[in-house]
């Protein structure tokens, strides 16, 4: 494989191949960080759902616990 290479100008190596690459493996490339990306936003969504409930339970275990001092 390196003897392949070796009489190839440099362009084929760092251009053409790359971009070869990436025509060929784009929709998969694309289709993984679509998912990654899709997988963070809904563990976001999460942790900010799961933040929300926590306070709205703390605010009104403590709002009840100030009433039955009175």
């Amino acid at each position: 494989m390196r003897e392949m290479f070796t009489g190839m100008p440099w362009w084929v190596k760092w251009v053409a191949i790359p971009v070869i690459a990436l025509v060929v493996f784009g929709g998969l490339i694309a289709s993984v960080v679509g998912f990654v990306i899709g997988l963070l936003f809904k563990l976001l969504v999460f942790v900010a759902l799961v933040g929300g409930l926590v306070f709205a339970v703390r605010k009104f275990m403590s709002s009840s616990s100030s009433r039955s001092d009175w």
